[in-house]
C-alpha cells in the first residue's frame, strides 16, 4: 500500500513532511495510510508571505469583491466533492457524515457569502452603529467602523471536521480581508490538504490568501502580534496552553477558542411518552450519539428528564442505540462508523470508567458489540454507550467529563428549575436544547441557562419538519459559548466577520466621515448634478448629490379626500376637538403617509430613464406634524450606492421633507434599483 505524504504549503511552495512525521491510520483498518508534519516549520516565511502578499491583495478588494470569491470557491468545491468524500471514509465517518463535514463547510461559505453581498458594502469599510452627533450645530460628528487587521489569522482546528472545520473558519475570516494559516490536527489533515489543494489549483484566491500547515507549528505562536489572531477548536487542556503562552499574552494577540462542552437535552414537563416531542427527544438524542459516532463539540453529552419520565426515555433510546448498525462507513447499511482512531478510542474508555464511578451503563458494552463489514479488532469501533446517573445533584464527573464519542448520561430532574440548575452545571456549553412544545418552558429556560449556552435550541410539533437539529451549528447563528466553552463566537454571520477586523471610533467633520465611509452624512456637502438625479445612471451619480424641490402646501381637501380614498379616518386626521385632545397634534394633521406621496411627487422624474424600481424605504420617522396650510418641500440626497448585478445597482437616497419654516417634519431612506448605463 503506498502511504501518502501529507504536505505543507508555505509561503508558496509544497514542503513534503520529514523523518519526524507522525503516521496516520485508517480509522477502519488500522493500516498506515499517510504521514504528516515536520521538524522545522519556517514562521518567518509563513508570516512574512501573508502579511506581506496575501493581506494586500485581500484588501484591495471591497467585501463585495471577495464575497464573490467565497461563492466560487464554494461551487468550484462543490463540483469536486466526491474525492473528499471518497478520502473522508478512512476517517471512520459515514456518507451522511460526509455530507455534514463535506457539504456543511460548503453551504457555510454559500451563506457567508451571500451575507457579504447583502449586509455590507461594496467598499473597504465597514460601518457599525449610525452616526453620532458629538456638537450642537453638527460640524463635528462621529462614526464607529470597521477595517481589516493587517495580520494573519492562524486557524487551529479539530479532527472531527477536517472541511467544515477548516472552511467554517476561512470564511468570515476572507471575507474580513485576512489571510489564513491553517493548521488542521494531524489525524485527518490528509482530507483538509486535498480541500486546500483544489482550493489553490481553482485560481481564484490571491497568492498568500492561505497557506497549510501538517504537524506541528513549531515556533509560530511565538512570532504572532496584535494585528494576528489565533481560532483555535480542541480540548480546554490544549486551548489552555496555547492562551498562557507569554508572547500571546503580552502582544494581547486576539484568542478564540471552541472547546470541551457538555451539552444538555432537556426533555421538557410536558413531553410524556405517546406526545410527538418525546418521540422527537429520542431521535435527536440517538442523532446527536451516533452522528460521526459521537465525535461532534455539539454532542448532546447529558440528557435531562422529568424523574417520571427517565425510564422511558432508557428504554426507547437504548432499543434505537441497539438497533444502529456499527460498521464499514462505506457500507450504506452502515449507520455508525468507527472513531477517528485507535488513540482516540482508548481515551473515550478512559473517560468512561471516571463516569463508571457515578453512574450505571445501561446500554452498549465495548467488550461485546457486532461490526459488519470491518474488523472490529483492527478498526477504533465502540458501540453507543448510556448511561444512568440517578444522583445527579450529588455527581461531579458527568458535568465535567467529556467522553468524546458515542456516549450520553441520562439523569431526571424534580421541576423546572431543578432542570436548569442541572444543565448549567456544566459550566458552559455551545448548545442546549429543550423538546418542549410550551412556550413558557422555553421562556423559563432562556431567562435561567440562556447565561450558560452560546445557543439554545428548542423544538417541538411545530417547527420538527423543518429544524436543522441539536448538533448543527448554522452560518447565520453565533457558534460558541461561555465558561468551560471557550467564551469564543464564530459564524453569527457578520459577527463572525468582525472578530477579524478592528472596530475604530472616527471623528471629524461630516465631510470627513463622508470621505472614510463613502456615504453622505448630515451636513457634508451636498453638490448639485447637472441634471435631474432620476435622468442620473448609478455610475454618473455622486455621493451627496442632492435635488431640493419646490414647495407644495397641504390642504384640508388634500387629507380629507385621502383619508376618504385609502379608508384611513383616524380621528387625528378628521375630528378637530378629538385631535386637539390628543398632546402630539395642534388639531386635525396629514396623513404621514400623504406627506410620503406628496413627497415622491415633487422628486419622483416620470419619464422613462436609469431608476428601474423602488425597493422599498428604512428608518421612517414623522418628526412634526403638518397641519392645513402648511407646505412640504423635499431634499433628495444620494447617500450610498452598492453594485448588485452586472446591469444595475443599488442607491440609496435621504429624503428629509421640511415643512414652510424649514424645520424636518420627516425622514426616511428610500431605495432604489439604477441602470448602470
Amino acid at each position: 500500500m503506498t502511504i501518502q505524504d501529507v504536505q505543507s504549503f508555505i509561503a508558496g511552495t509544497w514542503h513534503a513532511p520529514d523523518s519526524s512525521a507522525r503516521e496516520i491510520q485508517d480509522a477502519v483498518t488500522g493500516n498506515v495510510i499517510a504521514r504528516a508534519g515536520r521538524s522545522l516549520v519556517d514562521a518567518d516565511a509563513l508570516l512574512d508571505h501573508a502579511v506581506h502578499v496575501g493581506g494586500p491583495a485581500l484588501r484591495a478588494m471591497t467585501f463585495h469583491d471577495r464575497a464573490r470569491m467565497l461563492k466560487a470557491l464554494a461551487l468550484f468545491l462543490q463540483e469536486r466533492r466526491d474525492t473528499l468524500y471518497d478520502l473522508s471514509f478512512s476517517t471512520g465517518g459515514t456518507q451522511k457524515d460526509h455530507l455534514i463535514d463535506v457539504d456543511g463547510g460548503i453551504g457555510t461559505m454559500l451563506v457567508m457569502a451571500s451575507k457579504g453581498r447583502r449586509e455590507m458594502p461594496d467598499g473597504h469599510v465597514y460601518l457599525d452603529g449610525a452616526v453620532e452627533h458629538l456638537s450642537r450645530g453638527g460640524s463635528f460628528v462621529g462614526q464607529h467602523v470597521c477595517t481589516p487587521l493587517q495580520g494573519v489569522a492562524v486557524h487551529i482546528n479539530a479532527f472531527n471536521f477536517p472541511v467544515w472545520g477548516m472552511l467554517e473558519k476561512l470564511a468570515p475570516t476572507l471575507l474580513a480581508g485576512v489571510p489564513a494559516i491553517v493548521k488542521p490536527a494531524t489525524a485527518t489533515c490528509h482530507v483538509t490538504e486535498a480541500c486546500v489543494r483544489m482550493m489553490l489549483e481553482s485560481g481564484i484566491l490571491p497568492d498568500g490568501t492561505i497557506q497549510l500547515v501538517t504537524g506541528g507549528l513549531g515556533d509560530l505562536l511565538d512570532h504572532l502580534g496584535p494585528q494576528d489572531v489565533v481560532s483555535f477548536t480542541g480540548s480546554a487542556e490544549t486551548a489552555m496552553g496555547l492562551r498562557i503562552r507569554p508572547n500571546i499574552q503580552r502582544n494581547a494577540v486576539r484568542f478564540m477558542a471552541e472547546q470541551d462542552s457538555l451539552n444538555a437535552s432537556i426533555l421538557g414537563p410536558d413531553a410524556v411518552p405517546g406526545t410527538p416531542e418525546f418521540d422527537l427527544f429520542i431521535k435527536e438524542a440517538h442523532r446527536e450519539m451516533t452522528t460521526k459516532a459521537g465525535q461532534k463539540c455539539t454532542a448532546i453529552r447529558r440528557i435531562i428528564a422529568p424523574e417520571a419520565q427517565v425510564d422511558a426515555v432508557i428504554a426507547a433510546l437504548s432499543e434505537r442505540l441497539r438497533d444502529t448498525v456499527i460498521g464499514d462507513p462505506r457500507d450504506p447499511a452502515t449507520r455508525m462508523g468507527a472513531l477517528v482512531s485507535d488513540a482516540q478510542r482508548r481515551d473515550v474508555l478512559a473517560k468512561c470508567s471516571i463516569l463508571d464511578t457515578e453512574a450505571e451503563r445501561v446500554c452498549g458494552d465495548p467488550e461485546s458489540f457486532a461490526v459488519q463489514g470491518a474488523d472490529a479488532e483492527k478498526g477504533a469501533f465502540l458501540p453507543p454507550m448510556l448511561y444512568h446517573c440517578a444522583t445527579p445533584d450529588a455527581a461531579r464527573h458527568v458535568h465535567d467529563t467529556e467522553a468524546f464519542g458515542p456516549v450520553a448520561t441520562v439523569m431526571g430532574y424534580r421541576d423546572l428549575p431543578h432542570a436548569i440548575a442541572l444543565v448549567n452545571r456544566g459550566q458552559g456549553s455551545l448548545v442546549a436544547s429543550v423538546i418542549t412544545h410550551d412556550p413558557d418552558v422555553a421562556r423559563e429556560v432562556v431567562m435561567g441557562a440562556g447565561a450558560y449556552h452560546g445557543r439554545l435550541y428548542f423544538n417541538n410539533r411545530d417547527s420538527m419538519a423543518e429544524a436543522t437539529g441539536h448538533g448543527s451549528p448554522l452560518p447565520h447563528m453565533v457558534h460558541g459559548g461561555p465558561g468551560r466553552a471557550g467564551g469564543g463566537e464564530e459564524l453569527g454571520g457578520v459577527r463572525g466577520v468582525l472578530h477579524y477586523m478592528q472596530r475604530t471610533a472616527v471623528q471629524g467633520s461630516p465631510d470627513i466621515l463622508r470621505a472614510v465611509t463613502g456615504q453622505w452624512v448630515p451636513g457634508a456637502t451636498t453638490p448639485r448634478g447637472p441634471a435631474h438625479p432620476f435622468r442620473r445612471n448609478f455610475d454618473a451619480l455622486q455621493i451627496g448629490e442632492t435635488l431640493h424641490t419646490d414647495g407644495r402646501e397641504v390642504t384640508m381637501e388634500d387629507i380629507e379626500h385621502f383619508a376618504h380614498f385609502t379608508g384611513d379616518t383616524f380621528y387625528a386626521h378628521m375630528d378637530e376637538e378629538a385631535a386637539r385632545r390628543n398632546p402630539f397634534f395642534p388639531g386635525r394633521v396629514a396623513h404621514g403617509y400623504l406627506l410620503l406621496s406628496f413627497a415622491a411627487g415633487l422628486f419622483v422624474d416620470p419619464d422613462e430613464g436609469p431608476v428601474l424600481a423602488n425597493t422599498g424605504l428604512d428608518g421612517l420617522r414623522f418628526q412634526k406634524p403638518v397641519s392645513a396650510g402648511d407646505s412640504i418641500k423635499v431634499q433628495l440626497t444620494v447617500k450610498a450606492k452598492t453594485r448588485r448585478t452586472s446591469d444595475y445597482g443599488e442607491v440609496r437616497w435621504q429624503v428629509i421633507l421640511r415643512n414652510q419654516d424649514d424645520a424636518p417634519v420627516a425622514e426616511y431612506e428610500l431605495l432604489t434599483m439604477n441602470a448602470y448605463r
